[in-house]
Formats: C-alpha cells, sequence, structure tokens
C-alpha cells in the first residue's frame, strides 16, 4: 500500500511518501503554512495525495513523553478533521515522538547551512513516522 506521511507544524509541514511495496520511504515536499488560509494547506494535501496515488495517510501524533497529548496534539487531531473532510482516504496517527530529534541527528553532519537543514528538517521527520508506522507489528 502506498502511503503519505505528514509531519504536521503550525509553520511547515513535512510530506513523505513510500513505494507501493512499502519498503522505500522517501522525503516527498515541504509545504508552508499560511494561517489566515488553513483550507489551503488541506487542497495542497489533497492534490499530493492524487498526484502521487496514496491510498491512505499516516499523520504524525505529538504525543508528550508520558504519553498524554498537550496542546499541539490537540491542533493536529484539529487539522486531521479537516484533512477527513477533503481527503476519502483511511488516516492513521503515528506515534511522532523525537521524530524531529532523529531527523535532526541524521542532518548534523550533513554540511547543509542552518537554514537548509531546517527546510529538510520536516521532510526527513515525515519519513521517521513513516517508517515507524510501516515497522510496528500488524500493520
Amino acid at each position: 500500500m502506498r502511503y503519505l506521511s505528514i509531519d504536521y507544524g503550525s509553520k511547515r509541514v513535512g510530506l513523505a511518501i513510500c513505494d507501493a511495496e512499502e519498503t522505500i520511504v522517501s522525503p516527498l515536499r515541504l509545504l508552508k503554512v499560511d494561517p489566515s488560509r488553513p483550507q489551503r494547506l488541506i487542497e495542497q494535501i489533497g492534490r499530493i495525495v492524487t498526484e502521487h496515488q496514496a491510498e491512505a495517510v499516516v499523520v504524525g501524533l505529538p504525543l508528550n513523553m508520558d504519553d498524554s497529548e498537550g496542546q499541539q496534539a490537540k491542533l493536529t487531531r484539529q487539522f486531521v478533521k479537516r484533512l477527513c473532510k477533503t481527503v476519502d482516504k483511511p488516516v492513521h496517527f503515528q506515534d511522532e515522538r523525537l521524530s524531529s530529534e532523529a531527523a535532526d541527528g541524521m542532518l548534523a553532519e550533513s554540511g547543509l547551512s542552518k537554514k537548509k537543514r531546517k527546510e529538510k528538517r520536516d521532510m526527513l521527520a515525515a519519513c521517521e513516522i513513516l517508517n515507524d508506522f510501516l515497522n510496528r507489528p500488524n500493520v
């Protein structure tokens, strides 16, 4: 199954995708969030789901270390409610704790400028989220 992964943030949204065999996860795109036009982000993702023939969506859920949900998790759930109204595909949540830190680790020795690392961080976090989802038992 081909999954699109989303690392949702208030400023940037990182996207990653896997192949139909679920063996290769690749960074796909970084979207900028315009808070004055939240529906625009949903529409962009809808087009990307169609364009890349994604069969399902995986969204990173930012849980606290004690498994509780903070403000960003609530915002993510609100985003997913809006997304489900536009994208007629199954949507799964995946614990995204430490996904950004893993992305930072991958970028630490890349030689990229701070700005370039920041641009790639969210896409790599989306890759990490999708890898974790695909590697969990009974997917």
